[in-house]
């Protein structure tokens, strides 16, 4: 096995981008979770959504032709159109800090807190809460856990999650960018599609695997993939039953429509990695931070187009590890059977 020359992070997890740290809470009880991902800074934001049921908070902002520019935090969430409400837990507690858009001097501030949401209401655990949903306090809890320790597989957002038949979860990693600067991604993989090719244990990220990341299993030479032999995908999905929900970060500086770019190139890395995927079933949704600490660099659209298909090889890789380090539930199916 090669290894690749250029190299991820020292942590290989979004949380290599200065600035940018990950807090997750679960509810194993519910098999549920949510996961926020908070810039030290407000950062400038974008959102590209390409499946077929997406759930989704405060996107339409995130046009570049619009008011607000910069984000306060992301949240991703299991619980369907119930985990929506983790946002509302982050954006009370950072608005208690002080924290979001100044509307103008001596008015409360309003925090920018955009989200999307995975289907884990048919994945087990006890959903029968009442008129008391827990992603409220979900998401205040995973705001109080951040740190720039990323935690991989069965938490947060990713603790309810099924990618194709085996578990989802997830994942994380990064890359060092040729001229500086870093790249990092936060997947976590609910998937219709399959993350296996058929036949193989091999992922069909591999390609773009750094260093064993995920496990370095690789199909045969002679591997040939028939059109319609989708192996471990999910093949009687409830609508809005599945989604790869994703946040990719940078600290090069973007404007919102460079941001939207990246975002448009990294829903590629999600392409590579599952099989089918944007299904109609799916509600694929990657957002895009830049904390504008470095240039983009000259020329500015080559500059940009390096940066977008780092940004999709992280995704990828980072959406196959969630599942490689997920750990099975009762009545589940994991990729490493763990004891």
């Amino acid at each position: 096995m090669t290894s690749a020359s250029h190299k991820p992070g020292p942590k290989n997890t979004i949380a290599d981008v200065p600035g940018i740290r990950v807090g997750s809470a679960e509810d194993l009880a519910v098999r549920t979770g949510a996961t926020v991902v908070l810039p030290s800074v407000r950062a400038v934001a974008a959102v590209d959504v390409r499946g077929g049921g997406p759930g989704t908070r405060e996107t339409d902002l995130l046009a570049p032709e619009n008011l607000v520019d910069a984000v306060d935090a992301i949240v991703l969430s299991g619980g369907s159109v119930y985990g929506l409400a983790a946002a509302d837990g982050v954006v009370a507690s950072l608005g208690a800090q002080g924290k979001g858009f100044v509307i103008a001097p001596g008015l409360k501030t309003a925090p920018i807190v955009p989200g999307a949401i995975l289907f884990d209401l048919a994945n087990g655990g006890d959903k029968d809460w009442g008129g008391e949903p827990p992603y409220r306090d979900l998401g205040r809890a995973a705001l109080e856990a951040v740190s720039t320790d990323v935690r991989m597989g069965s938490f947060g957002a990713g603790t309810g999650a099924m990618a194709g038949g085996l578990k989802g979860g997830l994942g994380s990693a990064s890359i060092q960018m040729p001229g500086g600067g870093v790249v990092g991604a936060l997947s976590a993989a609910n998937s219709y599609g399959s993350m296996i090719m058929p036949g193989t244990n091999a992922f069909w990220a591999w390609p773009w695997e750094i260093d064993g990341e995920f496990g370095g299993a690789r199909p045969p030479a002679d591997y040939a993939a028939d059109p319609f032999d989708w192996g471990l995908a999910k093949m009687n999905p409830a609508p809005r039953g599945n989604t790869t929900i994703a946040v990719v970060a940078t600290d090069v500086a973007l404007t919102p429509a460079q941001a939207k770019r990246v975002a448009v190139m990294a829903q590629d890395g999600l392409s590579r990695a599952i099989r089918p995927v944007h299904t109609p079933f799916d509600g694929d949704c990657v957002f895009v931070l830049s904390t504008g600490a470095r240039p983009l660099g000259d020329p500015a659209p080559v500059a940009l187009t390096i940066l977008g298909a780092a940004a999709a090889d992280c995704l990828a890789r980072a959406t196959a590890r969630g599942v490689f380090e997920a750990r099975a539930l009762a009545g589940e199916r994991a990729y490493v059977e763990r004891a």
